[in-house]
């Protein structure tokens, strides 16, 4: 009976144990399969994380620059894949759409010096320092402030100590050199100064060669400063924009944001300058000053329709530039949240030209408006375009600040 008993209880236990196995055994086989699915995942998406990154590198990491024998150079790396895209317009579009400077809408100061005689001090400015006069670059006449010495500008404002609203933006054009032979880096070097009522810096903003450094002032007064690195592209111009909004800065080089201040004293006014160093050219032009931005919807809502000044075009073509991308940004939201909004896109220029050559010029920009918007997904029987040309001016086209203001784009709501 014992014997019976032992052998009934140890085939039960065999019998348990085979069970247990057999679970532990599809268990371990479970793990090593998922384990095996994980692996293949991680895999798949290390290698699309390489590839991405790849990607993301090549499309923003402007790695070589042409000297002036048009030869390759590779330059210094900044340790930055935020700088201006230098290998084709994907790319540079890629960067752009991450912009989100808007322009103000009340233009205070605008200078693009096309009435200006060369070699003369140019009449819409003050000279602080050193010497300035209007020279031409391929063509573009702008304000060359003379190498060798500092040379220091403001604009030639009524209240020249009190200007800047609480909310603001400010655009110029600045020119990048070619290599200076020492560094082998773009040689340029200007500092715009946003400056508080008894004339002392809110923040000192310099761009030169391959480096943006600021130093500011909160609006508890304590002193900060920071940097980036930053690659241009050599012999052309670039696009700098800041914005401040009552206590908040930014700054933007060809559409891409480089600073960004939560909290900055707030300036009234702005100067400009160079360095002294004798090998740097160093120019600007097409400066403008605005008051800030209404929200679109609020001035389509008030006027039936509402004017930008953020989308620009390259001089007498109807390609978008680059750092108009913020602009065009905002207005596929407004259009993608309110879905019963149409538009008639309608282009603006001022008087320079024949009347003839500026229909067809605001025919083909209203034209590119309206694809781009298409483009970002907008549906197009939402949209229209109409060139007016110059028959619709708003200001006087007999001063700068007036022709700025009829060179614009006005959405109408259909």
């Amino acid at each position: 009976m014992k014997s019976s008993r032992f052998l009934l209880a140890s085939l039960v236990l065999l019998l348990v144990c085979g069970t247990a196995q057999a679970q532990f055994g599809k268990r371990l086989g479970k793990a090593v399969e998922n384990a095996a699915k994980n692996a293949t995942v991680r895999k798949a998406e290390q290698k699309t994380e390489e590839a991405v990154g790849k990607t993301i590198d090549k499309a923003t990491d402007p790695d070589t620059y042409k000297d002036k024998n048009g030869n390759i150079v590779e330059t210094p790396d900044s340790g930055v894949s935020t700088g201006q895209p230098q290998k084709g317009v994907k790319a540079a579009e890629m960067a752009y759409a991450k912009s989100d400077f808007v322009p103000g809408d009340e233009i205070i100061f605008s200078d693009d010096l096309a009435n200006e005689q060369l070699g003369e001090f140019p009449s819409q400015w003050d000279l602080l320092n050193g010497n300035a006069e209007v020279a031409s670059i391929d063509g573009l006449k702008c304000i060359n402030l003379e190498a060798g010495s500092t040379s220091t500008v403001a604009p030639l404002i009524k209240d020249m100590k009190s200007y800047l609203p609480d909310v603001f933006t400010i655009e110029l054009d600045y020119w990048v050199n070619n290599f200076t032979e020492t560094n082998k880096m773009p040689s340029q070097n200007y500092t715009l100064h946003l400056l508080d009522e008894k004339g002392s810096d809110v923040i000192s903003l310099q761009f030169a060669e391959g480096r943006v450094n600021w130093n500011y002032k909160t609006s508890s007064g304590e002193i900060r400063n920071g940097n980036v690195d930053w690659k241009e592209k050599i012999d052309s111009w670039s696009h700098l924009a800041v914005s401040f909004n009552k206590r908040a800065f930014k700054a933007y080089i060809n559409g891409v944001r480089v600073v960004n201040i939560p909290n900055m004293a707030a300036p009234k006014s702005m100067k400009i300058n160079n360095s002294h160093w004798s090998d740097h050219r160093t120019a600007i032009t097409n400066v403008r000053i605005a008051k800030g931005a209404v929200p679109l919807y609020d001035r389509m809502m008030s006027d039936g329709k509402f004017i930008t000044y953020g989308i620009t075009f390259d001089v007498g073509k109807s390609t978008i530039k680059p750092e108009s991308m913020g602009e065009i940004n905002r207005i596929a939201k407004l259009m993608q949240d309110n879905p019963g909004l149409k538009f008639s896109v309608e282009g603006h220029t001022d008087s320079t030209g024949s009347a003839a050559t500026n229909q067809k010029l605001s025919d083909e920009r209203s034209a590119a408006v309206v694809a781009k918007l298409v483009e970002m997904g907008v549906s197009k029987d939402r949209l229209k375009s109409a060139g007016k040309g110059q028959s619709s001016p708003i200001a006087d086209n007999g001063t700068d600040e007036g022709r700025a203001k009829n060179r614009r784009v006005e959405f109408v709501k259909l």
